[in-house]
Order: structure tokens, then C-alpha cells, then sequence
């Protein structure tokens, strides 16, 4: 293969990954702890809601809740990376990606 159809090819990867990655970030990334806390995510790490069942909300479940929307928070990033990797994977091979070229 010549160094004008690797270039090419290179950013043909580049323009679907770009698209690929702009559809997850309007993607949504929900998680719920304990049914009391639930996170909603986007794709690109910008929460939409986070929502604290009205039960939950009792002076002596602070710690729980905090505990919880961490948990949650945490679980949802996580989500969005692995999203992010299988894209990666799925278009450059890489888990990295490519857009550093």
C-alpha cells in the first residue's frame, strides 16, 4: 500500500471516529444506586440529572446519599469510557484511537 492510500485511509478512521465520538457524547449513560440516587450522563461527561429519591432524604441518610451519587458518578464515567474504547477499537484497532495523526 502506498503512503498516499495510508493517508487516506487515516483519515477516513479520523472522520468516523470524530462522527462516532460526537454521537456518544449525545448519547445517555443512566445509573441508579440503591434506588435512591440515579445519574444521567452524556456521553461527552456532562451530567444531564441527577435525581435523589424524596424517601431517601432524611438528615441521617446523608452519608448513604453522598456514598451513592459517588458510586453512581463514578459507574457512569466509566460507562462512557468503555463506550469511547469499543469505538476506538471498533475504527482504529486501537483503544486509544487516532486523533493525535
Amino acid at each position: 500500500m502506498n503512503m498516499q492510500n495510508l493517508l487516506a485511509q487515516a483519515q477516513k478512521m479520523q472522520r468516523e471516529l470524530k462522527k462516532a465520538h460526537e454521537d456518544l457524547a449525545q448519547e445517555e449513560f443512566l445509573v441508579t444506586k440503591g434506588g435512591a440516587v440515579t445519574v444521567i450522563f452524556y456521553g461527552d461527561r456532562r451530567i444531564k440529572t441527577i435525581n435523589i429519591d424524596q424517601d431517601a432524604l432524611e438528615a441521617d441518610n446523608k452519608d448513604m446519599i453522598e456514598e451513592m451519587l459517588r458510586l453512581s458518578i463514578n459507574e457512569a464515567l466509566n460507562n462512557i469510557k468503555v463506550a469511547e474504547d469499543e469505538i476506538n477499537v471498533r475504527i482504529t484497532g486501537r483503544a486509544e484511537g487516532m486523533m493525535g495523526l
